[in-house]
């Protein structure tokens, strides 16, 4: 089991990973700015977690590829 975790440029993202790892599962941690729907899409991951990152999802630099993630992946 792999999950990605996509990094809305927040600290607490690392939280999520490290408490993951304590599960047992096995994580990517990726700025929301450095991967695309194929890349994730390549990857098969098991789950996908979005950051709460700082500011609004309405602004692209605080959201992302996250609003594709959202509507492009079930």
């Amino acid at each position: 089991m792999k999950f990605l975790i996509i990094d809305n440029y927040d600290s607490f993202v690392y939280n999520l990973a490290q408490r993951l790892g304590e599960l047992g599962i096995n994580s990517d941690v990726v700025r929301n700015d450095k991967i695309t729907i194929d890349e994730i899409k390549k990857r098969n991951y098991s789950a996908i977690i979005i950051s709460p990152g700082p500011g609004t999802p309405e602004d692209k630099k605080y959201f992302g590829i996250c609003k594709d993630v959202i509507s492009k992946l079930e």
